[in-house]
């Protein structure tokens, strides 16, 4: 039998829509980011690839950062 691991969870970050996107680049990232309305919320593993696009359209987004915490199982 295996023994069960003790796994970390990384950090989230949960990104609100706060403005409209006028161009079809910036557009484009939202929509990819899963944010399609304003004051929509969406939850994302904090990861190079997720910070790249908030990078992009970080004018329009507000962001907030969720602790690491411990699960064991």
């Amino acid at each position: 039998m295996t023994a069960k691991k003790k796994t970390k969870k990384e950090n989230q970050l949960v990104v609100t829509l706060i403005g409209k996107p006028e161009t079809e680049k910036i557009r484009k990232v939202v929509w990819s980011m899963g944010l399609r309305k304003l004051n929509r919320k969406r939850t994302y593993p904090d990861c190079p690839e997720i910070r790249g696009m908030i990078f992009k359209a970080k004018h329009l987004l507000k962001v907030e950062e969720i602790g690491e915490q411990n699960v064991s199982e």
